[in-house]
């Protein structure tokens, strides 16, 4: 039983610290040396965990699927209102947007590095920005009745949702989070009045 939990926490800090690397400097400039040396692993061990880069990608992908549910969620749970539920996704953003070590979306930014040339990649990608897509709809859904309205809501709330993510890691400033708060308030009371 120890080995299990040896290993799975091996793999943890593996994916951790790729995940720092991967997300600071790019997937493609890191190489599993790079990686080996700040886990502090062997290189057999290192690819025992994960027999290639790709593998040791998508677990990295996983964790900030993960991770974004959990922050998204949190910060919707704690609004009171179906229409403040909505906006609540913008103010996490705005608090991601002043961390730091934020570089953008990890998952724009793995798809723009490895989508052309890694179908599991492209498709992790997808799949986490359709996951985004049915989370807003179901919050769209709560504030407006008609499910063609909502669909529309939702999706035109996830692209300035995705748009603010990209213009705040290009400008390195979190204002895009409030811009992006102000127009969906913008777009919901339209809808909620349709």
């Amino acid at each position: 039983m120890a080995t299990v939990t040896v290993e799975a926490t091996t793999r943890a800090h593996i994916v951790e610290v790729a995940d720092e690397l991967f997300y600071a400097r790019g997937i493609q400039s890191v190489g599993m040396d790079a990686i080996r040396t700040a886990a502090g692993v062997s290189l057999k061990k290192l690819y025992s965990a994960f027999p290639g880069k790709e593998q040791l990608v998508a677990a990295v992908l996983s964790g900030r699927h993960d991770l974004w549910e959990r922050g998204i969620e949190r910060a919707v749970a704690a609004a009171s209102t179906p229409r403040d539920r909505l906006l609540a996704m913008y103010d996490f953003l705005e608090h991601w947007f002043g961390d730091a070590t934020f570089r953008g979306c990890g998952f724009i930014n793995a798809f723009g590095e490895l989508g052309a040339t890694s179908p599991s990649v492209a498709r992790i990608a997808r799949e986490h920005k359709e996951s985004f897509q049915r989370f807003v709809a179901g919050l769209a859904g709560e504030v407006v009745p008609d499910r063609g309205t909502a669909e529309e809501l939702a999706a035109q709330l996830a692209l300035l949702a995705e748009g603010a993510q990209t213009t705040a890691a290009i400008s390195g400033d979190a204002s895009p989070a409030g811009h992006a708060r102000r127009a969906a308030a913008t777009l919901i009371d339209a809808a909620t009045r349709a």
